[in-house]
């Protein structure tokens, strides 16, 4: 790390590295809880400055103005320079939330993969002709909205914010992205391998800092969209403040995602696909399947193979070629789940599995908890409508179809949903009548670059990936020829 763990690292302000005007971010490893490096943070000034030059870029630099296929050459070498650094970027990512070595790995692949996935949707996608209703030809074109400001979340850093990243460049626009407190390190990583890649300077900055930085770029006149990921509470906060400047806005947010085991399902592959739904990145993701739904008539042999399940799972050091969980991603967070678990003992849960900290001397300094497993759960619960966002499974048990639906709604969330069973006229039905953005059927957190993905309810406003996810990030414009 240039300069050591204890020199602030640099901000990356419109191509150029630069000190951090506000108070710098520590960076603690939650796997043992030294200081892995600490990041410089922006000011207000440095926002300004930020978003003026992205404006530049966009209007006099000509990148806006690019044929597709050009703009499309730099986003297929930042995708490839991504890969070439992947283990090194991997591992910054295991040290500030404490993903697994493996996790981390595939998600660099995964966001080298949104670049070159969007450098081939910008080169190919057509604009289009409208059929005429009269003496004249119309023509709708797609302009981009000028400056994103993206915000990022501390889970995923950087899938998100390739994300991002990638579909608002190759529409034409300026990035500004402001990552999460925690992963400022790795997310500026993800700038510095655009400016290494050949971006032109000023198109992308990225800029750690706390909530007057955020502020700052979401009521700034010269930014054009948000796209934000992370909180509901915060989620809503934005919307309210881009509803007053009437700006386009993405919020992908909170989910509380049922995993649902009908009669018919095969038990075996149910019990593998919940583990790892709730279980995999220490159950801090959106989609995680939080609330697994079971019928009556299979329950107890359900819960057998999944307890199985879940007690195999390894907790360890992230880096540990053989580790299932590594640590929560800081020590703040731990204390919030086990404030969940507390929460539910107190509503009369069961912990059947896990609910606390592991043993052990070299579990002491790190923010570890074991995979826990909630029984006795009813939906008046908080814990089984509140987003934990940890390792911690509510079972709740359903006898009917019509129980099951109303169960599986009964949350403000509606991003993701599984459905286990081998009759696929049940599972279209529930896929239909549940409310959420993404269902699975017999697998669990399939996604894809390709597909569009967001939530409903309080899970967000509209969608991002696929071709849905460039055309988020411009504006259509339709001209008429008179003929």
């Amino acid at each position: 790390m240039e300069g050591g763990a204890a020199t602030p690292r640099a901000l990356l302000l419109a191509g150029e590295w630069v000190p951090g005007e506000g108070e710098p971010i520590q960076a603690i490893n939650p796997a043992d809880g030294s200081l892995y490096g600490i990041a410089g943070t922006a000011s207000v000034r440095q926002v300004e400055h930020a978003v003026a030059a992205a404006r530049a870029a966009v209007d006099k630099g000509g990148w806006s103005r690019l044929l597709p296929h050009q703009r499309a050459d730099v986003l297929y070498r930042i995708g490839e320079l991504i890969r070439e650094r992947a283990d090194e970027i991997a591992r910054m990512q295991v040290s500030e939330n404490g993903k697994t070595y493996k996790e981390s790995l595939g998600q660099v692949n995964s966001a080298a993969s949104y670049f070159r996935y969007y450098a081939a949707v910008c080169e190919t996608l057509p604009e289009s002709l409208p059929p005429a209703r009269g003496n004249y030809l119309s023509m709708t074109v797609h302009e981009p909205v000028g400056v994103v400001a993206a915000i990022t979340p501390w889970n995923s850093p950087l899938t998100m914010g390739a994300q991002k990243l990638a579909p608002a460049l190759a529409a034409g626009n300026g990035v500004i992205m402001k990552p999460a407190e925690w992963t400022s390190i790795a997310s500026l990583e993800l700038g510095r391998v655009c400016v290494d890649a050949g971006l032109p300077p000023g198109l992308v900055s990225v800029l750690p800092g706390r909530g007057d930085v955020g502020k700052a770029l979401i009521e700034h006149p010269g930014v054009g969209m948000v796209s934000f990921t992370g909180g509901t509470e915060t989620g809503k906060a934005i919307a309210q403040a881009v509803a007053r400047r009437l700006i386009p806005v993405i919020l992908e947010l909170g989910g509380k995602s049922p995993n649902i085991v009908l009669a018919d399902a095969d038990l075996e592959r149910a019990a593998a696909g919940v583990a790892d739904g709730i279980f995999a990145s220490g159950g801090q993701s959106c989609v995680a399947g939080s609330r697994v739904l079971v019928h009556d008539s299979i329950h107890a042999a359900f819960m057998e193979r999944l307890l199985e399940r879940a007690r195999a799972l390894r907790v360890g050091p992230p880096a540990a070629p053989d580790t299932d969980l590594g640590p929560l991603a800081a020590f703040a967070h731990r204390e919030r789940v086990e404030r969940y678990v507390a929460i539910a003992r107190e509503e009369g849960a069961t912990v059947a599995l896990g609910g606390q900290r592991p043993t052990g001397s070299h579990y002491a300094a790190g923010a570890y908890y074991l995979p826990t497993i909630l029984t006795d759960v009813d939906e008046t619960h908080r814990v089984f409508r509140e987003e934990i966002f940890g390792p911690v499974l509510t079972v709740v048990r359903f006898s009917t179809e019509d129980d099951l639906v109303r169960l599986a709604n009964a949350t403000d969330f509606g991003l993701g949903c599984g459905i286990w069973t081998g009759n696929y006229q049940a599972a279209w039905r529930v896929a239909r009548a549940v409310d959420a953005g993404s269902v699975w059927v017999n697998t669990y957190k399939q996604l894809s670059i390709a597909a569009p993905f967001g939530g409903f309810k309080d899970s967000g406003l509209g969608r991002e990936k696929g071709v849905d996810g460039l055309r988020a990030y411009q504006q259509a414009k339709t001209v008429y020829w008179g003929l």
